[in-house]
């Protein structure tokens, strides 16, 4: 079942949905479930999936502490925000097997950050054709699965890994 979202809709869903506090340490506050979307967790970062993904397995690797860029967070964090972004792949390829990879991040709202007041990582599988005329067009993305089955599919990828 072809799951359509459409990110020109985001003024309605960041209306309607606000949670109080930063979205990335109140997840890490609450049971790893298909709700909060935490995939694995490492010493000082873990993996979550984006709740609006550009396509299926689109993964965040976000620290446990609450800064704003990379380079106010400690060496090992860092270090580790790199590694889980290694297994990242290593784990969207096994589990999805994507052609190519977009891997960085949007830190400052200027850069387009959506959170910026906490630093992230975005993972992006890719395909050839992933976008289509429904974006183009349609002002519509179709993902293939449910985010719910991505997440069970990426977190035993984990387990796997």
């Amino acid at each position: 079942m072809n799951h359509i979202w459409s990110p020109w809709r985001m003024e309605y869903i960041e209306n309607s949905n606000k949670e109080d506090g930063c979205i990335f340490c109140n997840a890490q506050e609450r049971e790893d479930n298909a709700e909060n979307l935490i995939a694995f967790r490492g010493e000082r970062s873990y993996v979550i999936l984006n709740r609006y993904p550009y396509t299926s397995g689109h993964l965040m690797v976000v620290p446990f502490e609450h800064q704003p860029n990379l380079e106010e967070l400690d060496a090992e964090t860092r270090a580790e925000m790199m590694e889980l972004t290694s297994r990242s792949m290593t784990v969207l390829r096994n589990v999805y097997n994507p052609q190519a990879f977009n891997m960085g991040a949007n830190i400052g709202e200027a850069a387009g950050a959506g959170v910026k007041e906490h630093v992230h990582l975005h993972i992006v599988p890719r395909w050839s054709g992933d976008t289509n005329f429904m974006s183009t067009l349609g002002e519509t993305r179709v993902l293939p699965e449910a985010l719910e089955d991505t997440y069970e599919r990426v977190r035993k990828g984990f387990q796997e890994a």
